[in-house]
């Protein structure tokens, strides 16, 4: 057990170290649950069972927490009452400011529509991790950086949403800065 603990304290250490690289943050990180937070499909399991997550998952939510990012899930599970109960067995439903959890055939663009409604953040200030590529590109479509993940969220692909993240911030930053200049400059 001591093991787990420090192997656990080690993967939160990692994520807290690879937030404080970046002097811009999404204000909102966005999670996938099946094949993303977890390794399966909840409607293939029953709301007795006990999940788990994959295994640098708990402690990159809390990373985030820590660090002031707010958490939320959009996920197209067709049981929304199963997904919503592992939530709870694992101890994480507290930590997200929006759970979108619906059937769609709309690539979670609905869901997203939804939680920018719900928190208020702005689209191009969403980090988003998902494992189906459908979902990345109709999201990115809306201005979401979006990361697509193999096996499970990890901490490399933390790393690489906060980079695409940054490049996004500042491109968009150096976008509006000449949009100012050029406008300036044709006022004269």
């Amino acid at each position: 057990m001591l093991c787990v603990e420090m192997g656990d304290d080690k993967v939160k250490k990692e994520a807290m170290e690879l937030l404080g690289m970046f002097q811009v943050l999404p204000r909102l990180v966005v999670f996938d649950l099946d094949y993303t937070l977890w390794p399966f499909y909840c409607e293939c399991l029953s709301k007795q069972q006990m999940p788990s997550l994959y295994p640098h998952g708990k402690d990159i939510l809390y990373a985030l927490k820590d660090k002031g990012v707010n958490i939320a899930i959009a996920s197209r599970s067709p049981t929304p009452d199963i997904a919503n109960t592992f939530l709870d067995k694992l101890g994480l439903s507290s930590l997200f400011v929006a759970k979108e959890i619906f059937s769609s055939w709309t690539h979670k663009t609905e869901h997203f529509q939804k939680i920018n409604r719900r928190t208020g953040v702005p689209y191009k200030e969403m980090l988003f991790f998902d494992d189906e590529d459908r979902n990345i590109e109709a999201v990115s479509k809306m201005g979401v950086t979006s990361v697509l993940v193999d096996d499970g969220v990890n901490l490399e692909a933390l790393r690489q949403g906060l980079s695409e993240f940054a490049q996004n911030s500042s491109s968009g930053k150096k976008n509006k800065e000449k949009r100012l200049t050029d406008s300036s400059q044709s006022e004269c």
